[in-house]
């Protein structure tokens, strides 16, 4: 497989996998309580990522002097806001769960620049401002017409963004040379065992309650988002640029929505369908690098006189 066929394979998957995955936990908690659905889901992805790793000659364990990391990762990466992520899904559809994580590139960029001194340009902060305000907007016209536990979706989705975003300042800092399948491995099977045993106490669910969509779901989040969407995102990353990948984050609520919309018969407000163009936007402004905006302008610079020429031909016809 050639290059540019690798990399336009690996962006349709995640942006697929990412795109289904929405749907899926809204599907797993619609019989399984959150706290054991995300460990369960943890539990099936653990063992795979620990064979992906001895398979790949990565090691299981954090290096010296990073040990305490794993435990951090466990439960401030994993447990948490993935238990937020589908816990919020009982009160939003999958679709408004979806556009809220894509914000996920703006959390990291203020927390970056919080925090790690990260410097943004005038056109990043405009693009971060147009997100930002477009997303509020989305936000209050849904909550007008779901009510308040629209509001708590929100804000457990919210939660989840702001955690990851600050693991990501904390793993910029501290854990940078950790190899991805070290990172994920054994700190999402201490997660799944931290979880199964909260929702012993917690939710103290009943098996026998369980559907069997919300199982297959469940084997799906663990299977392919736990996995195949990890290994697939950080593969990109290593076969494109660092922004090729952030465009995921573009795609992949589209797809969400569509199924949310189409599947699973969720509606969502024009008002807040025309909000989606400014919000992407912003996103694309906030991320893409000075070099895309000069190949954009130097592509409109070299298509200038092939239009110019268009035109003049059909005004002389």
């Amino acid at each position: 497989m050639s290059h540019k066929s690798l990399t336009a394979f690996l962006f349709v998957s995640v942006c697929l996998i990412w795109g289904t995955t929405w749907l899926t936990m809204e599907i797993a908690v619609a019989s399984i309580p959150p706290i054991f659905a995300t460990g369960l889901r943890f539990l099936i992805a653990a063992p795979l990522l620990v064979l992906l790793a001895i398979k790949l000659k990565q090691p299981l364990l954090f290096p010296k002097g990073k040990q305490f990391w794993v435990f951090v990762v466990a439960i401030f990466y994993f447990a948490i806001p993935f238990t937020l992520m589908i816990f919020g899904e009982q009160y939003i559809s999958s679709g408004l769960a979806s556009i809220i994580f894509a914000n996920m590139p703006i959390a990291v960029m203020i927390t970056s620049s919080l925090f790690l001194g990260l410097r943004l340009s005038k056109l990043q902060i405009s693009g971060l401002l147009i997100a930002v305000l477009s997303l509020v907007l989305i936000l209050a016209t849904e909550m007008t017409l779901g009510g308040k536990d629209y509001l708590l979706g929100s804000l457990a989705l919210g939660g989840a963004v702001a955690i990851h975003a600050v693991m990501y300042v904390f793993v910029e800092k501290y854990c940078r040379a950790i190899p991805v399948l070290t990172y994920n491995a054994i700190p999402s099977f201490i997660a799944s065992m931290c979880l199964l045993l909260a929702s012993a106490w917690l939710e103290q669910p009943e098996v026998s309650a369980f559907s069997t969509d919300s199982m297959v779901a469940v084997a799906y989040l663990g299977l392919f988002a736990s996995v195949g969407g990890i290994v697939a995102y950080f593969k990109l990353g290593q076969v494109s640029t660092p922004f090729t990948a952030s465009i995921c984050f573009l795609f992949f609520p589209l797809i969400a929505l569509s199924l949310s919309s189409w599947v699973a018969g969720n509606s969502f407000s024009m008002t807040s369908l025309l909000l989606m163009m400014p919000l992407l936007l912003g996103i694309l402004i906030t991320k893409a690098q000075p070099s895309f905006w000069l190949k954009l302008r130097f592509w409109r610079v070299r298509q200038a006189p092939v239009l110019c020429a268009q035109c003049a031909k059909r005004l002389s016809v």
